[in-house]
């Protein structure tokens, strides 16, 4: 059994909502496995309230947690990244973020809850909806054997993650 910490970022255009949601949810749910960090190309200066409050019903920790622009992970006092996932939503017409470099990485789309629109009760529903398919969508990618899968098999296990949707089985 490996004791590696992966270390993961995610990424979005703004970093105040899908992003943030997901570094906190693989923090909690990779505890002692994972490192996770989360970045936008276009960060908005603060976490959405709604995202915050979001995690903080389903006891997640958010302390930490703080809107910043992807160059952070450039840098040569970055942590080296094992994974590099984009969950910003391309059928939405959103530029996501190109990484360079050599960490493994795939796109994992959800629909932005901060571009909501409609009651109070419409926008809580689409942070709900976004909150639950990156938990599910995490907790699929924590329970990889990511020790036993190499290069194109491991690639493959990720991008069909990116394909999950709340519909399917669990």
């Amino acid at each position: 059994m490996s004791d590696k910490i992966y270390t993961v970022l995610f990424l979005c255009t703004s970093n105040s909502a899908r992003s943030i949601l997901a570094e906190a949810i693989l923090n909690e749910v990779g505890t002692g496995r994972f490192r996770a960090f989360s970045a936008g190309s276009q960060p908005a200066g603060q976490v959405n309230p709604i995202a915050l409050e979001l995690l903080h019903r389903n006891r997640i920790s958010t302390e930490g947690l703080r809107s910043k622009g992807w160059s952070e992970f450039a840098g040569p006092d970055a942590p080296p990244l094992d994974f590099v996932f984009t969950v910003c939503d391309k059928a939405a017409g959103e530029v996501c973020p190109v990484w360079p470099g050599q960490p493994m990485t795939a796109h994992w789309g959800v629909e932005d809850p901060v571009a909501a629109v409609g009651s109070p009760e419409d926008i809580q529903r689409a942070f709900s909806q976004a909150f639950m398919l990156l938990h599910r969508r995490i907790s699929l990618f924590a329970s990889l054997p990511l020790a036993k899968l190499e290069g194109q098999a491991l690639k493959r296990e990720l991008d069909q993650i990116g394909k999950t949707a709340l519909t399917q089985g669990a």
